[in-house]
């Protein structure tokens, strides 16, 4: 147990994580570890079944899925990442047991009813559209094709309009009977009832799932070679991605990564590269660097947008920055201040309802326990100035660049 957290596992093998915190909203849902890469090259499948969950189960049409939650004033919602997909809903606190019976209908006896899958692959080719119109988004989507060339994980989660118009129920259906079983999935929940309670709804839902997974293999993409592809488009700035392949998300030196990659780009205005392109010298409004884990392999990109006669001043000044931190051993007080920044932001984003949830889920998940607040605090205060040297190192000078003139 980690700050009030109980982690349990039900009847079936599926794993549960519950935290109670008084207040008045709840918070509950499910994690399954299957997103875009295991789809065995049906593109936008994981993404479109997360779609169609809510358009009928053998005991609810869509209108009633709709209903459910937001006739008490709560929310119903999705989102699928590369390598998970969560089903969860926010809602006053009283109604936890009324959002896990449907959320467990959605997972257990979805149908995908043909008229419903017609009316939202139109709604999803309108989203890729929507998305290809907007290069500062798609962008990241083509440098990972690039960086992932020929892996699962290039292609976009969206998938095509192609790919798309290929996806039917059986896809659906099949995706669902082997991804969302029990050994591949978490239920988690934050509310006000105790723990017991909590447990005995989950096992009441979800006990009736017993099917084995059925999961196409991963595949750890092969490194790239160093590229630098630029692509002519109709746009009014030129947008660039630079970024390199880090590893995964259980390696020793994630925090590490992760302190370099708040310290480049992360939420502050006081980021080394916002300060050095944006704050100086008015190059770009907009730079932000991601770090992004999975759980093989891992991607640092960093993000600019900037009018054409500025890209190069940019570029530059990108890989200086890196170069430099490669080569310099950082200031004890540069390195505490950077420190203090990201600990504290962790503690700021701790007290969102959803993030709290959602982390727990994914940390059960992919690690089998959650780490407090304080515990990553920990870890992030004993990195050293050679740890964040040292990973700088593995990406300066062996960066890829993308770039939409």
């Amino acid at each position: 147990m980690v700050d009030n957290i109980i982690i349990n596992t039900l009847s079936n093998g599926i794993r549960a994580v519950y935290l109670k915190r008084l207040g008045n909203v709840g918070f509950c849902g499910v994690a399954v570890n299957a997103g875009s890469r295991d789809e065995a090259h049906r593109y936008g499948l994981a993404h479109f079944v997360e779609h169609t969950l809510f358009k009928g189960t053998h005991r609810r049409r869509a209108w009633h899925i709709i209903n459910r939650m937001e006739l008490v004033g709560g929310e119903l919602n999705a989102f699928t990442s590369k390598e998970e997909t969560l089903v969860y809903s926010l809602f006053p606190a009283q109604h936890t047991r009324r959002a896990l019976e449907l959320i467990a209908d959605l997972v257990m006896n979805s149908c995908f009813p043909h008229k419903e899958l017609e009316k939202e692959r139109e709604v999803v080719i309108e989203e890729i559209q929507s998305y290809r119109d907007t290069p500062s988004e798609a962008i990241y989507d083509d440098f990972e094709d690039y960086i992932f060339d020929g892996n699962a994980l290039g292609h976009n989660i969206l998938g095509t309009e192609d790919s798309l118009r290929q996806l039917s129920g059986i896809d659906c259906r099949r995706f669902i009977s082997d991804l969302y079983v029990p050994e591949n999935m978490v239920v988690f929940g934050v509310g006000n009832e105790c723990a017991d309670a909590f447990f005995k709804m989950a096992e009441r839902y979800f006990s009736a799932m017993h099917h084995p997974l059925v999961r196409p293999e991963r595949i750890t993409p092969v490194v790239a070679q160093p590229f630098s592809h630029i692509i002519t488009n109709d746009h009014h700035q030129t947008h660039c991605v630079v970024g390199a392949p880090t590893p995964g998300m259980h390696h020793e030196n994630k925090y590490a990564l992760l302190l370099l990659n708040n310290m480049l780009g992360g939420p502050g205005m006081n980021s080394l590269l916002n300060v050095a392109i944006r704050e100086r010298r008015g190059y770009a409004y907009t730079v932000e660097s991601a770090a992004t884990l999975w759980s093989d392999c891992g991607l640092l990109s960093i993000y600019f947008g900037c009018d054409n006669a500025n890209y190069r001043k940019c570029l530059k000044i990108i890989n200086n920055t890196l170069d430099h931190l490669a080569t310099t051993r950082l200031s004890e007080r540069a390195i505490s201040a950077a420190k203090n920044q990201f600990s504290g932001q962790l503690l700021v984003s701790s007290e969102s309802l959803e993030s709290t949830a959602l982390s727990m889920a994914k940390g059960v998940m992919n690690f089998g326990k959650v780490s407090s607040v304080k515990e990553i605090a920990d870890r992030i205060r004993a990195i050293s100035a050679d740890e964040v040297r040292n990973v700088a190192a593995t990406i300066a000078g062996k960066c890829s660049t993308l770039t939409f003139e």
